[in-house]
């Protein structure tokens, strides 16, 4: 089914600059989709440190498990993905496809199995084909080149409508260091974390584990702050690779300064992710304060961006506030009804637990028609707070999602 771009897709996509110790290529193997790219192979120097956040679901796919085996070593010598297909609910069959891919990737590399890290996406409970991935390897080894990063990204686009990139430099010791960033995601996407696979490569120097911890708190405000449907997929997948080739990150100050880059790149692709939002027309930004903790506040504030109530009044253009009300009170966090304050807009909706006086639904439809709506709720019980984003729900996500196998 062809998808029609999202009107929230980026106007000005970065052209992502190379990065000493990767370089990428795509191939068309047929897997699913005919006459476009569906697998990608990055292949990464000698002493590259890796790091990951898998998903949480309890029927993870065969590649998740794999990649969770992995990383318990930290090195990385390679990356394979394919779109189409996420051989996952795939029983022992699956675990015979990434023992066989691992195997044919580091025979063609030349490193451990161990060393091999995999993704897929695509349909669930569909037995995957190793041969076409393996057939295609020589060739992909061959073609790899420093500077096919648009081409990676669009490799492993499933229903997404645009590639998501992202970048962005940092000085460590008076050196810049890159760091590069690529993502998929358009449906299924709730935490932990979405139908989502996202690479992040950088050449800064750093050891696993300190890698892991800052990854890990890259994530947590980004990724895991977006939801498009509230469906956790088998498959989300988060790895970041530290070549090596550049400057080392050692003191707390370098460490804080690419922490604070990782942190841009990782919400830039979340964000993308939310505008790809199948059938989006509409980004939300919900953001919670006064509530009882951090973690109750974002609790409060993913209820609010999965309730399809609240998402199909936006798609329509309907400031009904009602239902963001509905929302807190249905979130289990405590919430005190009469000190609860919501803004739309940043105009005042409700207070004192009835509607403003002073509120004019025609004061407001000027920012419903937008295309970034902006949600403010004020808990009134404490000083916790959370900024979670989303997208409406439209009539398209039913389109696509009906016809998704067909």
């Amino acid at each position: 089914m062809a998808h029609v771009v999202s009107p929230l897709a980026p106007v000005n996509v970065p052209a992502l600059p190379e990065i000493a110790g990767v370089t990428l290529a795509p191939a068309a193997t047929g897997i699913r989709y005919k006459n476009r790219t569906d697998v990608l192979l990055a292949l990464l120097s000698a002493g590259t440190t890796v790091a990951g956040c898998l998903t949480r679901s309890k029927s993870p796919s065969a590649p998740v498990d794999w990649c969770a085996a992995s990383l318990k070593q930290g090195k990385a010598r390679a990356l394979i993905v394919n779109a189409g297909n996420a051989n996952a609910f795939t029983g022992k069959a699956g675990v015979a496809t990434v023992k066989a891919v691992a195997k044919a990737v580091a025979a063609e590399v030349g490193c451990t199995q161990a060393e091999v890290f995999q993704a897929s996406t695509g349909v669930i409970g569909e037995p995957l084909n190793p041969a076409p991935i393996v057939n295609a390897l020589p060739g992909l080894h061959q073609s790899a080149t420093a500077d096919a990063w648009s081409m990676a990204a669009q490799a492993i686009m499933t229903t997404d409508t645009f590639a998501k990139v992202a970048t962005a430099k940092v000085k460590l010791g008076g050196k810049t260091v890159t760091i590069n960033g690529i993502a998929k995601g358009s449906g299924m996407i709730a935490p932990d974390m979405a139908t989502m696979l996202v690479f992040i490569f950088t050449d800064a120097k750093i050891a696993a584990k300190p890698l892991q911890k800052l990854l890990t708190a890259a994530v947590n405000p980004s990724f895991n702050c977006i939801t498009v449907d509230g469906d956790t997929s088998t498959s989300d997948t988060v790895l970041l690779f530290a070549t090596g080739q550049g400057a080392a990150v050692k003191s707390p100050a370098e460490t804080k300064a690419f922490a604070k880059a990782l942190d841009a790149v990782c919400l830039d692709l979340a964000l993308q992710v939310a505008k790809d939002g199948e059938g989006a027309e509409k980004l939300i930004e919900i953001k919670i304060t006064g509530a009882e903790s951090d973690k109750a506040a974002h609790k409060i504030g993913m209820t609010i961006a999965n309730s399809p109530l609240v998402k199909t009044a936006i798609a329509g253009e309907d400031a009904n506030w009602g239902r963001i009300v509905m929302a807190v009170g249905k979130s289990g966090e405590k919430a005190i009804r009469d000190k609860l304050k919501i803004r739309i807009g940043g105009i005042l909706v409700a207070a004192k637990g009835m509607k403003d006086q002073n509120y004019k639904e025609a004061d407001i439809m000027p920012h419903m028609k937008g295309r970034d709506i902006k949600i403010e709720a004020d808990i009134g019980v404490g000083k916790g707070k959370a900024t979670v984003w989303t997208c409406d729900l439209t009539h398209r996500y039913i389109d696509i999602n009906g016809s998704y196998r067909s």
